[in-house]
């Protein structure tokens, strides 16, 4: 007899983790250790289910490196013993999350599938327990002894995302993410549709976890209107390395003097500027209107079709590992986890 599915289910905290005392009313962390009484169904897949609580649950809102770090080591150390992983986080965050877990992870070879809900698990009409189970039943998809999503993906809404694609873009509706510039890697209805050719391949080499050490970026948004005192205040920051520039349209920005020169000093200053869309869809194609042309000359980098919070996760990850000036510049515009369509600088 083959060995059963083991599925290791991570609780960081979030909505999805909250039942209604009968007593008193009031939202409370559901006790994951009577996982079977509560959602009996989940015998039905003869699966081996463990469940982990980190200490302490946060709200997604306080989400940090730290506690990133945190739940990669969770998963490093139990990794041998489990055919895949169910992460269970607030909405808020978890597309920063998951593309933080699909740096650190390098060389993920098993699923860890992050799922949350906009209703409370406890509550009646709540979307957590759907997704808690399609997250459950694709983390534990495998074909042979392989699985079949071996990378961090984001499960909501009858849909499987790549992590590091994603974004949150409602706060109401059960939809609450989007992966503009990349398909989803399955849809679930009656079947669970698997996009196989886009899915990444299983890698051969051993599982390495490198944590995030360095968040001494920021990320400054263009708007009409914006004064050079801004911009400064954001550039002069104390040890700051790196500045993610979200523009518009097409990765353009103004060509007011000003602005070029405070962003040529930051960049003397050896400050990386990634030039990322404001955009929900679509591409950063530098040097295509001449507004974008003036960035592309003074030095910004490129992002092509990154999402702010894909960005974000990156630097801490390049920053972190101690890559020079000149590697991050490169790796930037190179994809790494599926993160990026293409390199357009």
């Amino acid at each position: 007899m083959s060995p059963k599915t083991s599925i290791l289910i991570i609780y960081t905290g979030g909505t999805i983790g909250m039942i209604r005392d009968p007593r008193s009313g009031i939202l409370k962390p559901f006790d994951f250790g009577d996982l079977y009484t509560h959602f009996p169904v989940l015998r039905n897949f003869n699966f081996n289910l463990d469940f982990h609580s980190l200490d302490p649950l946060l709200d997604s809102s306080n989400m940090t490196p730290s506690f990133w770090a945190k739940l990669a080591e969770v998963i490093r150390s139990r990794y041998d013993s489990y055919d895949g992983f169910v992460v269970l986080h607030g909405s808020d965050t978890m597309a920063y999350t998951a593309s933080a877990l699909s740096f650190m992870l390098e060389n993920l070879s098993k699923p860890v599938i992050l799922t949350g809900s906009q209703l409370p698990i406890g509550v009646i009409r709540s979307d957590g327990r759907e997704n808690f189970i399609n997250a459950i039943e694709i983390a534990a998809a495998c074909e042979g002894n392989c699985p079949i999503v071996p990378e961090v993906a984001i499960c909501y809404d009858n849909m499987l995302y790549r992590g590091n694609r994603t974004t949150k873009f409602n706060a109401e509706n059960f939809g609450a993410f989007l992966s503009v510039n990349f398909p989803p890697l399955a849809e679930i209805g009656v079947h669970i549709k698997y996009r196989r050719d886009l899915i990444l391949p299983t890698p051969t080499a051993s599982l390495q976890v490198r944590p995030l050490i360095d968040s001494h970026i920021a990320v400054l948004k263009l708007f009409p209107g914006i004064t050079a005192e801004a911009v400064a205040a954001i550039l002069d920051t104390k040890g700051l390395q790196a500045v993610i520039l979200e523009t518009f349209g097409a990765g353009n920005a103004p060509t007011f003097q000003w602005f070029l020169d405070l962003l040529k000093e930051a960049i003397r200053k050896e400050i990386i500027i990634l030039n990322v869309t404001q955009c929900k869809g679509g591409t950063v194609e530098m040097g295509k209107y001449e507004t974008s042309a003036e960035l592309q000359n003074i030095g910004v980098i490129g992002g092509a079709d990154i999402t702010t919070e894909s960005a974000v996760a990156k630097l801490m990850y390049l920053l972190g590992a101690g890559y020079s000036q000149m590697e991050v510049a490169r790796f930037l515009q190179t994809p790494m986890r599926g993160e990026m369509t293409t390199s357009i600088t």
